[in-house]
This record gives C-alpha cells, structure tokens and sequence, in this order.
C-alpha cells in the first residue's frame, strides 16, 4: 500500500498514538484523549480497521491524587503475559517553575483481552529524579527489559532529555538510569528545549530511537538516534544521533508539527511510522489544548546503509468532520 493510501487522517482528536501488533493478529489503539481524563483502547484486525473501531474506556482518572490531571501519552504493551499501560499524569494543571508535574504511572491487566479484563495500578515508576518525566516506553533487547522515557534533570536546561534503564519487572527498574540525548541541536531547541516520545525499531544490524524536539506546534519534529545491535545500549557512547531531523513540517502538504510518534507493521510486513500532526498552524492559546493532533500513519523505507527514510507527511486525503477543520 502507498503512503497516500491509507485515510488521513486516519483518527482525529488523537495525540501521542501508539499501536501495538499482538500475537492475535489484531491492532491495538491508544493514544491521548482532547480531554486527558482518561486511557481508552481500541481493536481492529486491520489498520485501516482501527479508524471506525469503538474505544473501550479501561481507567478514568480519580477526582484528586496525583493521577488525578493531564493524562498524557500512554502507550500498551504485552510483557510476560500480560498487558500494561504507560502513561503520564499529574497532581495538576499547576505549573511550576515553567513545567507541569507530570510523574510516570503503570496500569496492569492479566485478562487475555486488554478491553475487558480488570485493569489494575501498579503505582509510579521512580526514577533518579523527583521531577518533570512523561512519554515512557517499553522494549526487549537481546533478551533484557527495558525502560525508555522523558525526564527533566534540573541541572540541565531544558524540558526533557532521554533516558535509558533496564527493568526489574514492569513497573520498576533495575539499572541506574543513562542519558542518551538531551536538547542542543537548533531544531531541538524551537520554543522549548525538548527531547520526549521516544520509540524503537530494529532492522539490520541497527537498533534506532526515534524521538520528537520543540514546541509541540508547527516546529515539533522527529529526530533519531542509532546504535549497533551488539553493542552495549546503555553506554550512551554507543549512541549517535542524526544533525538533521527526519521528519518535519511540510507546509504544501499544509502538514504541521508531525511528532510523537511510535512504529507498527502493516498487513505485509512493512513497517510503519504512527504519528500525529496538525492541517494548520493558526492555534488560539497553548497548543496544548488545541485538540486537532489528529492520528495519521504512513509508510517508511530504508536506504542502502539500513537508514530509515521517514520521507515527508503526506497531505490529509479524507474531509474532517465535527467542524475540526481550520483554512
């Protein structure tokens, strides 16, 4: 399938998406909701599926506690047999010394089916510090567990760098924390100094981090970092990172901020980028809550060196509906 042939968007009023490919054959959907209020899953044996597929709601946020606001980026994953959900949230909308609280929490279900079975906490996952921290994910490496995620070190300036821990068990790590990139390139550094939702995918000989840089409008953008496989991860050494983004604003494509993004495979094996963006750049207050990230997919290459070729946003191919259009 092309790049344009998929819908897109594909989800609207969906930021931070993240589709896990399970054993079942079936896609898994879940992604930030306008209202941050609640982790919602939807299920489909298709890509293309997941656009009409009913949401299931599987945890809404307490009235107070420090779960209890802006629940940002969660991402599921399947781990030892059972399911878990990712997600960041916090005391409150209260921002402190230019950042919100946001801590890192873990959801756990044993059901064999994530959008019926009883949806457990598992607490806050800690980590070396006390502040800012969002946009965790999950992955196995050569047999290990592993923890990935956004975090402010409060002696480094900036928002977020990226950080790196193997795991005890699901909700708690195992190793001291590495940094394996902070905000210092320019197109890093557009509005806010950020590096947040990374990814990961293997090909090759290569392991790759994808992440995103900036404000989350028209400048937020993807950027990559690359390790060999055999190598040890968590030597930052053994990371680079590419001077140039590999994804960004395509403005005839009238395609804005394309970010957070995380990697699925389609029907035939191909891999697939999952990301969202905006169709326009005029945003009325904090972008934050401008509710129209919609969810779009698209297709990626590799070249000849085992490099991935991201390649630009494709424009939006379907009408929006809910008037959640902008000219």
């Amino acid at each position: 399938m092309s790049n344009t042939g998929y819908p897109n968007p594909l989800i609207e009023q969906r930021a931070d998406p993240h589709i896990w490919l399970h054993s079942d054959g079936y896609y898994y959907f879940i992604a930030s909701v306008p209202e941050y209020d609640r982790l919602e899953i939807r299920r489909a044996s298709t890509l293309i599926g997941l656009a009409h597929a009913e949401a299931q709601v599987v945890w809404q946020k307490p009235e107070t506690g420090p779960m209890s606001a802006l629940i940002w980026a969660p991402e599921l994953h399947f781990i030892n047999g059972k399911w878990y959900i990712y997600f960041a949230a916090a005391p409150s909308q209260e921002i402190v010394d230019g950042l919100f609280q946001h801590r890192m929490f873990v959801i756990e279900c044993a059901g064999a089916d994530p959008l019926k079975g009883k949806w457990v906490e598992k607490g806050r996952i800690n980590t070396q510090f006390d502040s800012f921290s969002l946009d965790a994910t999950h992955f196995t490496h050569q047999g290990k567990s592993y923890y990935l995620w956004a975090q402010k070190d409060p002696a480094i300036r900036g928002n977020s760098n990226l950080y790196l821990a193997e795991m005890e068990n699901p909700w708690t790590l195992k190793s001291a924390p590495v940094m394996l990139s902070k905000p210092e390139l320019e197109w890093e550094i557009q509005g806010f100094w950020v590096n947040e939702g990374p990814a990961v995918i293997t090909h090759g000989d290569k392991i790759f981090i994808s992440y995103s840089a900036s404000a989350t409008d028209e400048n937020y953008c993807i950027g990559l970092l690359w390790a060999d496989l055999n190598r040890d991860i968590t030597d930052p050494a053994q990371w680079h990172k590419s001077p140039i983004p590999l994804f960004t604003t395509q403005a005839d494509n009238r395609q804005f901020g394309p970010g957070h993004n995380s990697f699925t495979r389609d029907e035939n094996g191909q891999d697939v980028l999952v990301y969202h963006a905006r169709n326009y750049t005029e945003i009325e207050g904090d972008p934050l809550y401008d509710p129209n990230r919609h969810t779009r997919i698209k297709t990626i290459e590799w070249d000849k060196n085992g490099m991935p070729v991201f390649g630009e946003p494709p424009a939006d191919n379907q009408p929006l509906t809910k008037q959640q259009h902008k000219a």
